[in-house]
């Protein structure tokens, strides 16, 4: 028998092709949207991983053209600072009647509670901490921070007087001085 001419053997065999895989179908369409859906999410992935390196790229070539900015000075914590800086320029003064009211200036009451701390001759010692904070000492600026919410503008008062008279840390009066601030301008007058 002579064998039959191979274009008709490539045609029986893409016949026999087709068949089988429309015998396959119905199993692949199951999972074809789950399939599309994977392949698109890989391909957006690609696309956004390859336009990141392109802007990386863009902006370690172009560094070298602008200079290095140094860090703005209004980007510093209380716990960065170790001395609060007097010589910031200070807004309008506040009224003293005021007490922290609104249209204080948290800013100048605190630049004003450190010079009164720092110009007393004698700080008085033996008093007690403060009856709402245990082991208040030992506290970092930030442990004191994260319980300030708790406190009323009476406690908060008490903490400022305890601390100007003991410690007299200037970062912690600046944060219980615009914490008192805050506390006042928001509070309504009769629970001040």
């Amino acid at each position: 028998m002579t064998p039959l001419p191979l274009p008709f053997r490539v045609a029986a065999g893409l016949a026999a092709t087709a068949v089988e895989r429309a015998r396959e179908l119905p199993e692949k369409l199951v999972g074809l949207p789950v399939t599309v859906a994977s392949q698109a999410m890989q391909l957006s992935m690609r696309v956004q991983q390859e336009i990141t390196a392109l802007a990386i790229k863009g902006d370690e070539a172009l560094a070298s053209f602008r200079p290095v900015e140094e860090a703005p000075e209004w980007a510093t914590f209380d716990e960065d600072v170790d001395a609060y800086d007097v010589s910031r320029p200070a807004a309008a003064a506040p009224d003293p009647a005021s007490n922290g009211a609104a249209g204080a200036d948290p800013w100048q009451m605190e630049e004003s509670a450190i010079a009164e701390a720092e110009a007393e001759d004698e700080v008085e010692g033996g008093t007690q901490p403060p009856a709402g904070v245990p082991n208040y000492d030992e506290l970092s600026l930030p442990q004191l921070r994260a319980r300030l919410r708790t406190f009323s503008k009476d406690e908060l008062d008490e903490l400022l007087r305890y601390e100007e008279t003991n410690a007299a840390r200037p970062s912690f009066i600046g944060m219980l001085t615009r914490r008192i601030a805050s506390v006042s301008a928001t509070s309504p007058p009769e629970q001040q």
